[in-house]
């Protein structure tokens, strides 16, 4: 990229490059000209990788738009050194009559597939890159309308550019509260792609606001209403169990957790027919602390904060649900959420108490700070009972050794289906929301059922957490087809190797999207 030196003398040189030059947060420099009024529109073009010494290429879009300029665009591109390297580029203003300002933003090498060592699809990847870099810098420029070029993958511009501008408001005051830009497809006849993408990319948001509320705001009981609003209007049933019902059902395991603090518990049935009422569903569970003080064990102060998206497993997994029935995908889906806080007090679960779950298998509780799968335990015994799944799905944060392995890379995968996992492995690779499989061995079972008092416990014996927490649940689920995402380092706060197209040191609202597609594929075995 130019440095400012060199730019002040090609702006001197050629009047069409007089313009103030400024760099902002995504890596586009900004060329603007006259006073960068607010407001008006804006358009994201694509632009390929420059291969050896010819022109950088442009989208079919961007060629478009260059011959209606007579030019002007490849012009600007070649003057101000634009490659086309993923994720950089410029935003020119004033150079087009329709558009205040336009952003040409690299795609990266054109032709590009499927990469089998990053097991990822890096043409579409790199297109969401670019869209929502693209997005995100003309909506900084002040854009209320943002049209973006498909650069062949409608949905995955679609995804990305949602995705960039969307931003955590709703404790700013009205005043200062951004609107969100209107996004349009750019010169594309994929409108349906575009569609797509946008209930998977407005789903995903729905997830990351409910997870970046602050706990006081997303109480079990305002956790349970705005799954309420968020659903019933899409046509799918929502039951709220409460607390005298929990008792009824004898679901000890969860109320063990729920008992250490005033805010009620709340358990929610929540059911989608999308296909004939005897075929078997697919039964979700999603942990749904909505805060993790760690209880008796209490964590660390600092950055305690986090742990409001202790029930970041159960926002996806209201997200998947709200995009499934926009997608109306034909397949059942019943999703069960357990919610409550764990704290501590003198009510609260002491270290080494024991409880009974309901296969009658004694449970020993002696870390309160591993609170999720005792949470999880009964939900999960009751769902299978009630269903009877053709396969069972639990989403959770639970192990702080997927977060150590992966960072914010992948999402950790436990299954005892070969099958179940290949297709969320392709699923991940797809939506660039990755998962990976780690091992659910006898080894692990034995440290956590080999003991001579109770059944089992819910910490196990070494250090392998995230392993010893889905060898808990993987005891729970005896005979059916069962997979466990441990979403610790992906769901939460997005800290290190942060996705362009999210924002950073906030909730990421994952993996939501390789959920809906995960299904997809369920539904529709036949569709690519």
């Amino acid at each position: 990229m130019l440095n400012v030196r060199n730019l002040r003398m090609l702006m001197l040189n050629n009047p069409a490059l007089r313009r103030l030059v400024a760099v902002n947060r995504n890596g586009i420099r900004h060329a603007c000209g006259g006073g960068e009024a607010r407001g008006g529109k804006g358009l994201v073009v694509g632009v390929y990788l420059k291969e050896g010494d010819k022109d950088p290429k442009l989208t079919s879009a961007g060629e478009k738009l260059n011959d209606r300029l007579g030019g002007k665009l490849v012009e600007l591109i070649c003057e101000t050194k634009i490659v086309g390297k993923l994720g950089r580029g410029k935003v020119f203003n004033n150079i087009d009559p329709d558009f205040r300002s336009i952003a040409i933003v690299g795609v990266g090498m054109e032709g590009v597939g499927f990469n089998e060592l990053e097991m990822l699809d890096e043409g579409m990847e790199n297109v969401r890159i670019a869209a929502g870099i693209g997005a995100r810098s003309l909506f900084d420029l002040g854009c209320t309308e943002i049209h973006v070029d498909s650069m062949d993958y409608a949905e995955q511009a679609a995804e990305g550019s949602t995705l960039a501008v969307w931003q955590y408001a709703d404790m700013l005051g009205k005043k200062n509260r951004p609107a969100a830009p209107k996004l349009e497809l750019h010169d594309s006849g994929d409108v349906d792609g575009w569609t797509r993408g946008l209930f998977k990319a407005e789903a995903q948001n729905l997830a990351r606001r409910l997870s970046d509320a602050p706990a006081n705001c997303m109480t079990p009981t305002l956790f349970a209403q705005a799954t309420v609003d968020a659903l019933c209007p899409c046509g799918i049933t929502v039951e709220i169990r409460t607390m005298d019902w929990i008792e009824q059902q004898r679901m000890h395991s969860f109320l063990m957790i729920a008992k250490g603090s005033c805010e009620p518990p709340v358990l929610m049935e929540i059911s989608y027919c999308g296909t004939s009422p005897e075929d078997k569903p697919v039964l979700f569970v999603g942990k749904g602390i909505t805060f993790n003080s760690g209880g008796i064990n209490l964590r660390p102060c600092k950055d305690m904060d986090e742990y409001r998206a202790s029930m970041s497993g159960a926002a996806a997994c209201v997200a998947m649900m709200r995009c499934v029935a926009a997608l109306s995908l034909p397949i059942n889906i019943c999703l069960i959420i357990p919610l409550c806080e764990n704290m501590p007090s003198g009510m609260a679960t002491k270290p080494g108490d024991v409880c009974t779950l309901l296969n009658a298998r004694a449970m020993a509780i002696r870390d309160l700070d591993k609170a999720g799968v005792v949470v999880m335990a009964d939900p999960l015994i009751y769902g299978q009972t009630t269903y009877k799944p053709r396969l069972v799905v639990d989403v959770a944060t639970l192990g702080m050794g997927t977060k150590k392995a992966f960072g914010g890379g992948a999402t950790s995968i436990f299954s005892n289906s070969h099958y179940i996992w290949k297709q969320f492995q392709r699923a991940g690779s797809l939506t660039g929301d990755r998962v990976w499989r780690l091992p659910l061995w006898h080894y692990y079972k034995k440290q956590v059922t080999d003991e001579l008092g109770y059944d089992l416990s819910n910490d196990g014996r070494g250090l392998a957490s995230s392993c010893l927490a889905a060898a808990v649940l993987h005891e729970l689920v005896p005979c059916a087809d069962w997979a466990h995402l441990d979403t610790r380092g992906t769901g939460m706060m997005s800290m290190y190797g942060i996705v362009p197209y999210l924002s950073s040191w906030r909730m990421t609202g994952r993996p939501t999207r390789t959920l809906v597609q995960f299904l997809y594929q369920l539904a529709c075995p036949e569709q690519k």
